[in-house]
């Protein structure tokens, strides 16, 4: 049987192509001296010009040109520049093969090269071996290889022979992997590991599908059906050093393998990568369920709080309603004393003339029980309401072990007593349990009376503590994922020190804290008095200073009338497509389908229909089954299996990368921008369906539950990331990571947001990493500007003051900021996780604080830059209505399914994000070519369209784009590659 192709012709021809690019050519076809020399031996123009060709593919791509291959023009023009020839030249030497046979041989023996041999291919294997276990991909291996090749200064053999090495080296490389995973393994637990691919008792599912299957809505009915899969996984007693016997990528990859495999598949697995594949995939249920568990947890606390806050709301409308008679009572008293006083009447007479002073006396006291302020006070309501908590507590403190930093001992001793009386029944606390943990705010509650502790006050306020422990970091659950240590996050120490010493850090800061502080003394105090002198002038440009009030005026935002008329006849000229052609129109300009390549061979797919199908059903929120429906030719089946095994985040990621690069590499979107600015914003989707009961409830949106999609966007539209967060979560913590975590060849220097992406925080992480951040700021007079000691404000500023910069949080923590800021560049780390756990701190953590007061530092800078930069407020504004713009087009193409976000698993919803950004950036794509035929036709038909008004038109529309309906996937184009469909032509009304 023959063996499959591991590399397509276009991977080959990539892997072994000449320079071509200036770029490529200045790096691998400029002739040193030396070569130089060697070519001006050879008499005529063709020699030297044959000679320095044969030079060139020997170093790069290190093989020696085919007799019938003609270089590129763009090398030949190159080459023949430096070796005073013309590239005509080339075809004589073509013709004279000897000369290229002896030219060969002395380049060769001049190099140091040499032809590859059989021998070398077990050589290869067993080097190649070990790189297999990290990275699968045969292009990758291939170009890892390719790379050796070169160092050791060996042509490059024939693609087969390539693949021969890659096979086997991937084939060994896997025997390794399954031997040392499994080698730990004693026949109990190979035994147990084989019944996970065996039917539960009641039959309907294998049991390793009952673990994937765990609950998510958050109730401790839910919490118990998590709890009982992760007490099903550790009853198989893998050893806990299995996961070090094989490196980390092998482990994710083999984990994810037996989470994807069917049942079916597991059974037909041979020895040891049956057991190999299982227990990689318990190990990492194991972890997920732990993090399921206990995120599970911390919801239920949400949602205490929230009905807690809702009764506390719903009392006091009732306890209002039952006080209007008392203090109506009460108010017509007063008023008639005060009436009499102004009419000098005897106030004593009409006192003593009152025969009601009993109801009086009840309404004082009804008042007086309702003035109270612990009625307000929901934790009071939480306490009221124990036995909801009480229900799911003891199985946490009963599963899980906590570990913690010294700061949280105390906190650690009390859940050890906690989870003792629970197990033992005891009732009453002892006398002096610890305590230093309660905060104040629990106090009246817990030490309800002199010497005595509410028990119920205790235990919630040590749960309430646990859980923003573990959301900071400071307490940790061996076996999670999400709730490690915090200092486990960071790069080790030591590493760092090395890093340091030697000047190295990737920080866009100086190395001394002083130099810094320095540095940002006297640029505050320059802009401190450039703002005054304004101010006082009355010189502010769009904004005014009077009497310590500023006030800006907003910015509006206006579009010639010329630009949308040009819009208008651009996109009447746009051909009418319908979303699976303009999927496959888009691909074959950019391959982007390669990149959804196999998780276990990474390959491509083979059945290309059915990746559409399976994107298209993520991008349009209409699922898999609806989309076989849909879909001609294509069975559930066939869609599903593309999904599960083609389909990931990392996949996505590339292939978006793929879309944003054809795209800003474009001349119509250098019009937009320059691919160096960006924004980002959420946008909320409502869950409905099964997805509601694991969605939050954000105030903002109403009191549906619901998701959102935070995406960030180039000043050339193109979305360039895009991930999921919970609907009550902040969007703050999640604007680094786009910025880093993207693979596209954008380089963002400046970024916007709207107030709610804004916090000291993120200004502090985008300075240090070296990002411009400017937020759009609104209510500028709730920001207040913060000063370093020795500097003062203007009078006329004084009032925008609002206190002083700690210098010593940030000169005595200014080596942990550097630290984890190396770490998040190194991606030890996301931004987003570092952000969530500082902001979840105790307030004495000196880290947390020392960003604080370096993010005060450049608010303040870039607040004052606001105030007299109308530049900069436009610039912001401008940016962030883009990715304001692209939500529409967005709401439109996720549209079935009312529009709401059915499923529950974060996974699941990432997908459904990823699949829709993907659409939108190839319909910004595909709009973007076509755009630029239809401006270039209108110009040849005499209607103006400069720079000035195009680059008001957005390549957001989507009238022309058939999204509903049947979909029918023809991979086989109508016109030739590389040309575009006939734009339509101009009605009358339009020509007018």
């Amino acid at each position: 049987m023959a063996r499959r192709t591991l590399l397509t012709e276009t991977v080959w021809d990539e892997l072994t192509a000449p320079p071509t690019s200036e770029r490529d050519l200045i790096k691998h076809a400029t002739l040193t001296r030396d070569d130089l020399d060697a070519v001006a031996r050879k008499r005529t123009g063709a020699g030297r010009l044959g000679y320095a060709v044969l030079l060139v593919h020997l170093r790069h791509p290190g093989r020696v040109p085919g007799r019938e291959e003609y270089p590129p023009a763009e090398l030949l023009d190159f080459l023949a520049d430096q070796v005073d020839a013309a590239p005509a030249d080339y075809d004589r030497y073509i013709a004279r093969s000897q000369t290229r046979r002896e030219h060969l041989s002395e380049l060769m023996g001049r190099l140091g090269y040499r032809a590859f041999s059989g021998p070398l291919v077990r050589e290869f294997v067993e080097w190649m071996t070990p790189v297999s276990q990290q990275e699968r991909r045969p292009d990758r291996l291939a170009s890892i290889l390719i790379d050796e090749l070169h160092r050791r200064g060996i042509l490059i053999p024939t693609r087969r022979t390539i693949e021969t090495i890659i096979h086997h080296a991937r084939r060994r490389g896997e025997r390794i992997t399954h031997l040392a995973l499994v080698g730990q393994l004693d026949p109990e637990q190979r035994n147990a590991l084989a019944e996970l691919a065996t039917s539960t008792p009641d039959g309907d599912l294998t049991r390793l599908a009952w673990l994937k299957t765990a609950p998510l809505s958050a109730s401790a009915r839910s919490l118990r059906g998590v709890i009982e899969r992760l007490e099903a996984v550790r009853s198989l007693n893998l050893p806990t050093t299995m996961r070090e016997a094989i490196s980390a990528p092998a482990f994710d990859r083999l984990s994810e393998e037996g989470l994807r495999m069917t049942t079916q598949h597991l059974r037909d697995l041979a020895q040891p990568r049956a057991d190999a594949t299982l227990a990689a995939a318990a190990l990492r249920l194991e972890e997920r369920l732990t993090d399921a568990a206990l995120d599970m947890f911390d919801r239920l606390l949400g949602k205490a709080i929230r009905r807690a806050r809702r009764r506390t709301a719903d009392g006091a409308i009732e306890t209002l309603r039952d006080i209007i008679g008392p203090v109506t009572l009460i108010n017509g008293l007063c008023r008639e004393l005060v009436d009499a006083r102004g009419n000098g009447q005897d106030l004593m007479s009409i006192l003593n003339g009152r025969s009601d002073w009993a109801s009086i006396a009840d309404a004082v006291a009804t008042v007086d029980a309702v003035v109270k302020p612990e009625k307000a006070d929901i934790r009071k309501e939480l306490v009221e309401r124990y036995q909801s908590t009480r229900q799911y507590a003891p199985l946490i403190l009963r599963t899980f072990r906590f570990s913690s930093a010294p700061a949280a001992a105390s906190l650690l001793r009390a859940l050890a007593l906690i989870h003792e009386m629970y197990d033992t029944g005891r009732r009453t606390l002892p006398a002096k349990p610890p305590s230093a943990f309660v905060k104040k705010a629990w106090k009246p509650l817990v030490f309800s009376s002199p010497g005595e502790i509410d028990r119920r006050a205790y235990e919630l306020c040590a749960l309430y503590e646990l859980r923003d422990r573990l959301r900071a970091g400071d307490v940790w659950v061996e076996g999670s994922r999400k709730r490690r240590n915090f200092d486990d996050r960071m790069i080790p120490k030591a590493t760092f020190d090395v890093l340091r010493a030697e000047g190295s850090l990737p920080v866009a800061a100086p190395s001394d804290p002083a130099e810094y502080l320095d540095q940002r003394r006297t640029q505050i105090a320059k802009e401190l008095e450039d703002v005054a002198a304004l101010a006082e002038a009355g010189a502010l440009p769009d904004a005014e200073l009077k009497d310590g009030v500023l006030q800006i005026r907003p910015i509006k935002a206006a579009t010639p009338p010329e630009a949308l008329d040009l819009s208008r006849a651009a996109y009447g000229l746009l051909p009418s497509i319908k979303i699976p052609d303009l999927l496959t129109e888009v691909n074959g300009w950019t391959g982007f389908a390669d990149r959804f390549v196999h998780h276990r061979s990474g390959l491509p797919a083979e059945n290309q229909k059915a990746l559409f199908a399976a994107l298209l059903a993520d991008g349009v929120n209409l699922g898999i089954s609806r989309m076989a429906e849909a879909s001609r030719d294509l069975t559930f089946r066939q869609i599903a299996w593309a999904h599960d095994w083609h389909i990931r985040e990392d996949t996505y990621i590339e292939a978006l990368a793929c879309l944003i690069d054809a795209q800003r590499a474009l001349p119509l979107a250098g019009i937009w921008g320059e691919g160096i600015t960006s924004s980002s914003d959420g946008q909320y989707f409502r869950a409905g369906g099964r997805g509601e009961a694991a969605a939050e409830v954000n105030a903002r949106y109403g009191t549906e539950p619901g998701v959102k999609f935070y995406t960030h966007i180039s000043d050339q539209f193109g979305p360039y990331h895009t991930t999921v967060i919970a609907a009550s979560a902040a969007e703050a913590p999640h604007v680094i990571d786009g910025l880093l975590h993207h693979q596209s060849g954008l380089a963002i220097e400046e970024h916007y947001v709207d107030t709610g992406g804004a916090t000291d925080h993120v200004f502090a992480l985008c300075y240090l990493l070296g990002f411009l951040f400017s937020p759009r700021l609104r209510n500028f007079k709730d920001r207040k500007i913060y000063l370093l000691p020795g500097t003062t404000a203007p009078v006329a500023l004084t009032p925008l003051v609002g206190g002083s910069i700690r210098e010593n949080a940030i000169r005595e923590n200014w080596g942990e900021v550097l630290r984890l800021i190396t770490s998040i560049r190194a991606g030890t780390a996301t931004a987003s996780s570092m952000l969530s756990s500082l902001s979840a701190y105790p307030r004495q953590n000196g880290l947390a604080v020392a960003l604080r007061e370096i993010g005060r530092i450049e608010r303040t800078l870039f607040a004052l830059d606001w105030i007299k930069n109308p530049d900069l407020r436009h610039r912001t504004n401008a940016g962030l209505n883009k990715g304001e713009a692209r939500n529409a087009l967005a709401r439109a193409v996720f549209f079935n399914r009312l529009g709401e976000m059915r499923d529950r698993s974060f996974e699941n919803q990432l997908h459904r994000a990823s699949g829709l950004n993907l659409l939108v950036a190839a319909i910004i794509l595909w709009n973007t070519r076509y755009l630029e035929a239809a401006l270039s036709n209108l110009r040849d038909k005499g209607m103006g369209a400069p720079d000035d008004l195009v680059k008001h038109i957005a390549p957001l529309g989507w009238e022309h784009v058939g999204l509903t309906g049947d979909y029918i996937w023809n991979l086989i184009q109508s016109h030739l590659p590389g040309e575009l469909r006939p734009l339509r032509a101009r009605s009358a009304a339009q020509a007018a």
